[in-house]
């Protein structure tokens, strides 16, 4: 009798449990040839827009600044500001906030948070060199760290730049000195 039972039980299957399969399988099936064939598909009302015409309307309405054709840049210009603006909004916005106050969401986190670049001041020297030196050195016992790998040297000068310019504490180093340092200054 113990032969009989073992047997029946290993020859019977999940019944219930192959045609729930089956069933599924034959409506997935349907289902999919439903939405090839008979159904023109879904729209998410998507507004695809072709790359090279964005870029080409964006070099018809505004011209790019290259960085790297500028011989000086080591000298103020409101293109080299502008430029500064996107870098800093690149690479330092996430700690010194979008305006440069401090208020950055990582750097809720750090100890001691990021200064407030806007007012305040400043421990490491205000002139665009002293800037320059701090983004390229970082400060020793702060969360600043050095950005010399991550942002060339035009770039950080274009960054002094803005910090420059949004600062209260302007810098009150002439022209002369920054060329003199910048064309001394090795990395």
């Amino acid at each position: 009798m113990s032969e009989n039972m073992n047997s029946n039980s290993s020859d019977q299957h999940n019944q219930g449990g192959l045609i729930a399969f089956i069933g599924s399988m034959i409506f997935v099936f349907g289902f999919m040839i439903y939405l090839v064939v008979f159904q023109a598909g879904v729209d998410l009302n998507e507004k695809v827009v072709d790359p090279s015409l964005t870029q080409t309307n964006q070099a018809n309405s505004e011209p790019a600044f290259d960085i790297a054709k500028v011989s000086e840049p080591w000298v103020e210009t409101p293109e080299l500001i502008a430029h500064g603006k996107k870098v800093f909004a690149n690479n330092c916005a996430l700690c010194h906030g979008n305006e440069g106050k401090g208020d950055g969401a990582a750097g809720m986190g750090l100890n001691p948070r990021p200064r407030n670049l806007v007012e305040g001041k400043w421990t490491q020297g205000s002139g665009v060199t002293d800037h320059f030196k701090v983004l390229a050195n970082g400060i020793t016992g702060s969360s600043m760290a050095s950005f010399k790998a991550q942002i060339k040297i035009p770039e950080r000068w274009a960054l002094a730049h803005f910090i420059n310019s949004i600062t209260e504490n302007k810098s009150k180093e002439t022209p002369e000195k920054i060329a003199e340092f910048a064309k001394s200054y090795k990395d």
